[in-house]
């Protein structure tokens, strides 16, 4: 690169093939640039292959002797993109300059592909007011950081001085070797002295493609084909592209473009994704969510592994049959692309249907501030899109219900927070987060039944959501249902053995539980010797006797008659429908006042939160017509 007759300190151009042979293991000796010097003999050094992704035939490799380096400095003169390079100081210069550049690309491009969808995951992302067109996991929704650009100094710098094929041969040394990043920077420095060279952009777009970044990969495919328009190989990688983000009608246009260089079988795997997405959308117009889940799953299989609509698609499909879990690990599976380019490259209506099908996922998680973010930027992409504007306007009541009910959780007011989080219910019936909460006020009122019942509906749709499993336990444990509570406590250990908290809960179930001999007590509840359940509070009662089915209460004192107690127990095992609850007298005296008991012991029966009957609790025979009774109507 530089005159052999120039003294040693000035070639800053061997510096550069010391930086570029030198990570490909070439028995040469890097100097400082600043004060070291030549060898006194030339070292042993060699052309790069030419071989890349474009598949261009290797070069022979060529021993430079002493002899000759006059006839190649004067033959590099000759070159129009070849100038001598200037020592300005220390660690400055050509070498020094793409060091940088390919430091700051290897910094800024770092992959970590997930499994085989080919999207780039970058750690630490920030979080922007922007949407990203991704849910991950365990960690999904944060917009992906856009690379530094290298600054504009440094192309300058490189363009008086190299000429772009040979910085294009080393691309192609460094993409053989699986150096992306490195080839990725070569192919920008020599795009910025040549930027319509096809070839450059091809290239380019391979290496993209190999980091992950599929839609800058497409997107330079398309400069490389408006470059040269019956550029064959550009066509190929655009249609190889445009099958793995689901476009297959585009890509089998570009695949007819390719001619000969098109591969018969990714053809042929376009034309399966094709059929699948035209099922998928005939299923998606007759709701048939059953058909468009497994058309999505078979689309993907066939080849469309990057496709955000895709995986769109089937996280939507999961929602409708009430898999929130799978909906939400599905979109996290989801490549992860920056809603700029998504836009750029679908258009605006794509983008949009991609930030809906993020919207309601960001709901079914939790995600209330992203999932409006998500709704208002999709119904700002496409305006006219009723399906965007109507999932913004759902997002945005759904998140004002929750953040009013948590301010009136916090202020102790829970029946108010409970019709809050209702409201929010009302929107979004299965939201598995506002059905947690609620549950949370309703325990607070003593509601432990119905509390229950919302973490029940809760588990079904998220059934890993620990929260609500927690809070069923907690429940279960005040209600004394101590077996129940020791099935919720092992499953919440499986996933947090070391929880304090869950282990003390659970060693109080099993105590419970050896004290009464290892049975369960009769719905839950405090239950006594009998097994039969307890009331703890008012509110309790009343959301016992409120429920669906026969309830048959007893009032008595603490040490009620074991005659009783045998005949409930029997009248428990005949009838399982059937819930039984005892109200100790000495306790809730209150209670026996509101519900008129005079003479004690005494059963009351409610048949769907109505009173039915007054029982005397020594007329077991009328006691057990009267139940009958009650289950036949």
């Amino acid at each position: 690169m530089g005159d052999n007759n120039t003294p040693a300190p000035k070639q800053s151009g061997c510096g550069l093939f010391h930086l570029v042979f030198g990570r490909r293991n070439i028995q040469t000796t890097r100097r400082s640039v600043s004060t070291s010097s030549l060898p006194a003999t030339a070292p042993t050094t060699r052309f790069p292959s030419t071989t890349g992704p474009n598949d261009q035939n290797p070069a022979k490799r060529h021993l430079i002797s002493p002899a000759a380096k006059k006839t190649n400095a004067a033959a590099t003169a000759t070159k129009p993109y070849a100038k001598k390079a200037m020592h300005a100081g220390p660690g400055f210069g050509l070498s020094g300059e793409l060091d940088t550049m390919i430091n700051d690309y290897q910094r800024a491009s770092r992959p970590a592909l997930y499994g085989n969808l080919g999207n780039l995951r970058q750690a630490a992302a920030p979080e922007t007011h922007q949407p990203s067109l991704k849910y991950a996991t365990s960690v999904m929704g944060n917009v992906v950081a856009k690379p530094k650009t290298k600054p504009v100094s440094l192309c300058r710098a490189i363009s008086t001085r190299m000429d772009p094929e040979e910085l294009k041969m080393l691309g192609n040394e460094d993409y053989r070797n699986g150096r992306f990043a490195e080839a990725l920077a070569l192919y920008e420095a020599a795009i910025s002295i040549d930027p319509e060279k096809a070839s450059y952009r091809s290239n380019k777009s391979a290496a993209l493609v190999a980091l992950g970044k599929l839609l800058e990969a497409a997107l330079e495919c398309r400069e490389a084909i408006r470059i040269d328009p019956f550029y064959q190989r550009a066509h190929n990688r655009l249609a190889l592209v445009l099958l793995r983000l689901g476009e297959a009608e585009r890509a089998l246009f570009h695949f007819k473009q390719a001619g000969s260089d098109a591969d018969p079988d990714a053809i042929a795997r376009a034309k399966q994704v094709l059929i699948h997405l035209n099922k998928c959308g005939e299923a998606k117009i007759h709701r048939d969510w059953i058909t468009l889940l497994k058309e999505s799953v078979l689309a993907v299989d066939a080849g469309a592994d990057s496709a955000p609509s895709i995986f769109g698609l089937r996280a939507e499909a999961l929602l409708k049959m009430n898999k929130h879990e799978e909906a939400i690990e599905t979109m996290g599976k989801s490549p992860d692309f920056d809603v700029d380019l998504c836009t750029k490259f679908f258009g605006p209506v794509g983008s949009s249907s991609l930030l809906v099908f993020q919207s309601q996922v960001y709901l079914a998680a939790g995600r209330f501030d992203e999932g409006v973010a998500a709704a208002q930027a999709a119904a700002k992409l496409d305006p006219r899109s009723k399906e965007a504007v109507a999932v913004a306007k759902k997002a945005r009541a759904v998140a004002a219900a929750r953040v009013n009910g948590n301010e009136l959780f916090k202020g102790a007011r829970y029946s108010e927070a409970c019709i809050a989080y209702g409201e929010g219910l009302s929107h979004d019936p299965h939201n598995a987060v506002l059905l947690c909460n609620r549950a949370a006020c309703r325990s607070k009122l003593g509601q432990f039944q119905k509390a229950i019942e919302d973490c029940n509906a809760a588990l079904r749709v998220r059934p890993s959501y620990t929260k609500a499993r927690l809070r069923r336990a907690d429940c279960y444990a005040k209600i004394g249902k101590w077996a129940a509570c020791v099935e919720d406590c092992e499953a919440l250990l499986r996933e947090n053995p070391e929880d304090e908290e869950i282990g003390r809960m659970m060693r109080e179930a099993e105590a419970k539980l050896r004290k009464g001999g290892g049975r369960q007590d009769l719905n839950g509840a405090g239950g006594d010797a009998a097994g039969l359940a307890v009331v703890v509070s008012n509110e309790h009662f009343r959301d016992f006797v409120a429920s669906s089915g026969t309830c048959v209460v007893l009032f008595s004192t603490k040490t009620a008659d074991s005659r009783i107690l045998q005949v409930v127990e029997q009248l428990y095992q005949r009838y399982p429908s059937v819930k039984f609850l005892k109200v100790d007298l000495e306790d809730h005296p209150s209670l026996a006042k509101s519900e008129g008991v005079n003479s004690f012991p005494a059963f009351i029966i409610y048949t769907n939160g109505t009173r039915a009957s007054q029982i005397a609790g020594d007329k077991f025979d009328l006691l057990e017509t009267s139940i009958k009774g009650c289950i036949r109507s």
